[in-house]
């Protein structure tokens, strides 16, 4: 059984262990960083977008935590070719790779599409994370050989999956904006994002079947008033900012990157390979047929790999 709580004293030391933490510069990525810095690991790498906000981050974790070395690697999850040259370049600076955070997201787009003609946020949020996963994998394999390793991959998910279409994903529409996706409720917006979600989850459990000597969860990390709102417009966040107080609440900021930070840092015997986890640290129920669906996941398991065979 998973612990039910988790506080940053329960982080264990992390000597010789090596992450790698999409969209670190701020938010949920940047402060499960500074939570894993202080705990001695032998190299955090992490990818956004913004150098400015990578420069100022890695200036404060050199006085928070000196000695531990932190890497920024550009990366644009919108952009295919961007993330492969993301890949190739971490592949080119370690060895090793134990934790990988596939954090970074958007949520409640307008209508629009990736550099690669893909729905936005499906783009972004499963598609650019399936091919940092595709390229880093082989290395995350060589890792699992070594003594004593633990190497898992962690997924960020949301309790949004709920908002994905009847369909759960709407495949013969990803190459297009998917405007109007889901009708009026619950919006395009929200359930462009719960598709991605939900994508987000079972490639999850994909991995963790294909893959047994990695652990791969999928994590909700609760409602947070990240950057992540700030680009959502007032009347198509207003049903959520209603409903949240009337149901689980929000959870506090400082506390956003507990449930990842504990999935990619508690002791194995507390993760079910290929689990959905709610915070902090309890196993969540799938509570829609799409997020249960093997023919589902396993659909997207080899549309994504057609998708990608150009990139890797």
């Amino acid at each position: 059984m998973a612990q039910s709580n988790f506080v940053p004293q329960d982080i264990p030391d992390l000597s010789g262990r090596v992450f790698f933490v999409t969209g670190g510069t701020a938010g949920l990525g940047a402060g499960s960083i500074s939570l894993l810095a202080a705990r001695n690991p032998a190299h955090i790498y992490f990818s956004g977008r913004n150098s400015k906000k990578a420069d100022e981050l890695i200036a404060k974790l050199n006085t928070q935590s000196p000695g531990v070395p932190i890497t920024f690697i550009q990366c644009d999850l919108a952009d295919l070719s961007s993330v492969k040259q993301a890949g190739e370049r971490f592949l080119g600076l370690s060895d090793r790779l134990d934790v990988l955070y596939c954090n970074a997201g958007i949520m409640a787009f307008a209508p629009g599409l990736t550099k690669d003609g893909y729905e936005i946020q499906f783009g972004t949020n499963h598609l650019g994370h399936a091919l940092l996963i595709k390229l880093l994998l082989p290395l995350m394999l060589r890792t699992t050989e070594q003594p004593n390793s633990d190497v898992r991959i962690i997924n960020m998910s949301s309790i949004g999956y709920k908002q994905a279409p009847k369909e759960g994903i709407a495949f013969e529409k990803l190459k297009t904006d998917q405007d109007g996706l889901g009708g009026m409720i619950p919006g395009g917006r929200w359930s462009r994002y719960g598709q991605s979600k939900l994508a987000n989850m079972l490639y999850a459990r994909e991995l963790a079947e294909r893959y047994p000597n990695i652990t791969t969860v999928s994590v909700h990390p609760g409602y947070i008033k990240t950057d992540l709102f700030a680009d959502v417009p007032f009347m198509t966040a207003l049903p959520v900012r209603v409903a949240i107080p009337f149901g689980a609440g929000w959870t506090p900021v400082e506390q956003g990157p507990y449930n990842q930070t504990w999935a990619g840092t508690t002791a194995r015997k507390n993760l079910e390979n290929g689990a959905y986890y709610v915070p902090i640290a309890k196993k969540g129920k799938l509570e829609t047929t799409q997020s249960r669906s093997t023919p589902l996941a396993k659909k997207l398991w080899d549309w994504t790999e057609k998708e990608l065979e150009a990139f890797s």
